[in-house]
């Protein structure tokens, strides 16, 4: 039998890996003059320490952590890559930035409501979910 504290980590970690990835994606193209490249770095280095997290939580319970991102994020940068090619680069980022974000948070929040998590896993997605919308309102400020 599965335990459901690993199963909802370790899915929330691949959206969280396919963040991370996004925000690096972003920081190539972002305009360093409005600060925003350093910006993007610090959530792209946040996401790596919530990422670390999951990953050491599920070890403790003995399971193996995923160390590799979903199949919808390596399709969502792929068509920000292709929107990106007609759009003004740094606009097309950040609505992708958006679109990622608030999926990250209504996925936790799905998760939230599984009964059979414990505290730790509970608060560890609390944690997450707080990121996904701090993301989620930059990139509507600056869109």
């Amino acid at each position: 039998m599965s335990n459901p504290n690993v199963d909802v980590l370790n899915d929330v970690t691949k959206t969280l890996i396919d963040s991370q990835k996004g925000y690096e994606k972003v920081c190539e193209i972002a305009d360093e003059d409005h600060g925003l490249r350093s910006k993007f770095l610090s959530l792209a280095a946040e996401r790596k320490d919530l990422i670390s997290a999951f990953q050491a939580r599920v070890s403790e319970y003995g399971a193996e952590p995923v160390t590799s991102g979903g199949v919808g994020g390596s399709l969502h940068r792929a068509w920000a890559d292709f929107t990106s090619l007609f759009e003004d680069d740094e606009k097309a980022a950040l609505e992708a930035v958006d679109d990622g974000e608030d999926y990250l948070g209504d996925k936790i929040e799905k998760k939230l409501k599984n009964e059979d998590l414990d505290q730790a896993t509970v608060d560890l997605l609390r944690r997450a979910q707080a990121s996904a919308r701090y993301g989620e309102k930059f990139a509507d400020h600056l869109s």
